[in-house]
């Protein structure tokens, strides 16, 4: 989910999801419930999942993009829909923010889902609330976990390009890493577990040529290999797998960051003599374990400052404010 990240492909798959349910303490969970829409819009969890049944059949990528389109929302005011903000004449949101322009990718599955749940349960579900449990069903129709999701979130009014382009780099090393992820309450262990996203996607040329042309950290062949489709000038938006198994949601990540591929600075950074490095061996030896860690990782994030109550609003429509 590194800022770099531009497409990402992935592969549905019939191997059953394991179910995870988790309930944590704190302030942010207690006024969100997985049950705050059973009354008001039943069907809304059957809408979301075939939503996104539709949008992996028609683009395999999509799956990936929305993860991180929600880890991008999330990660900037908490998680409130406000990345969804189209920007007008008079107002600047956060999709041209550089970690986001031209590569953050999925909004029109958002707002077909939403158009759906209209029609079902009209001017009663968040936008923020769609896009979390989008970001859920992407990962189970991969082979990922599934989790119970916290629902009651509001959607902002406002947006911050500011602090959208301050969001996790794919160069950072992995105190800084530590360092952005404490500043949103997650533990180094949390971290290295979310960093896992990675499992599906691709990256730009861009965000891993220093990389593969001048790391020490790094495999010979790999970056043999990854040179080959990205020069040393030139070709910046040409995309790389960050494992051998792009298409599904596995712990294949791990295992390359223990052989030392890597794709990205950051990536390598939990494998390189550090604090993580044992968990990262256990995670590519323990896909339950990474499962388990990754579930909890995401339902924390998806419980990031969220509006509640009477504070932000009900969007009609996710790209504006009502």
């Amino acid at each position: 989910m590194a800022a770099s990240i531009n497409t990402h492909f992935f592969l549905m798959i019939t191997l059953p999801a394991i179910l995870i349910i988790l309930v944590f303490s704190g302030s942010a969970t207690a006024q969100l419930s997985s049950n705050f829409y059973a009354t008001s819009c039943p069907r809304l969890p059957t809408i979301v999942l075939n939503g996104m049944r539709q949008a992996v059949s028609s683009d395999r990528r999509m799956g990936a993009s929305i993860l991180r389109l929600f880890f991008h929302d999330c990660f900037v005011n908490g998680c409130d829909a406000s990345i969804l903000l189209d920007d007008t004449a008079t107002f600047t949101g956060e999709q041209n923010a550089l970690p986001n322009r031209n590569s953050v990718r999925g909004y029109e599955v958002i707002d077909t889902i939403k158009a759906n749940v209209e029609a079902a349960c009209n001017a009663t579900v968040s936008c923020a609330d769609i896009l979390a449990l989008a970001a859920r069903d992407g990962v189970s129709l991969v082979g990922g976990p599934t989790w119970t999701v916290p629902l009651g979130r509001r959607d902002a009014r406002t947006a911050s390009q500011a602090q959208a382009n301050q969001l996790p780099s794919p160069f950072s090393d992995l105190a800084t890493l530590i360092s952005n992820f404490n500043d949103k309450g997650f533990t180094p262990a949390e971290m290295t577990a979310l960093s896992g996203g990675h499992t599906i996607g691709f990256a730009q040329c861009s965000s891993f040529r220093n990389r593969i042309y001048n790391a020490t950290n790094i495999d010979p062949a790999f970056a043999t290999t990854r040179r080959a489709t990205c020069p040393a000038s030139g070709g910046d938006s040409n995309l790389a797998p960050f494992d051998k198994t792009q298409n599904t949601f596995d712990n294949k990540y791990y295992r390359a960051l223990v052989a030392r591929r890597g794709l990205l600075r950051s990536d390598q950074e939990l494998f390189n003599n550090g604090s993580q490095d044992a968990l990262v061996r256990t995670y590519s030896t323990n896909p339950a374990r990474f499962n388990t860690d990754f579930a909890a990782a995401m339902v924390k994030m998806s419980n990031l400052s969220p509006l509640t109550g009477t504070n932000g609003e009900i969007r009609r429509n996710c790209g504006v404010v009502n």
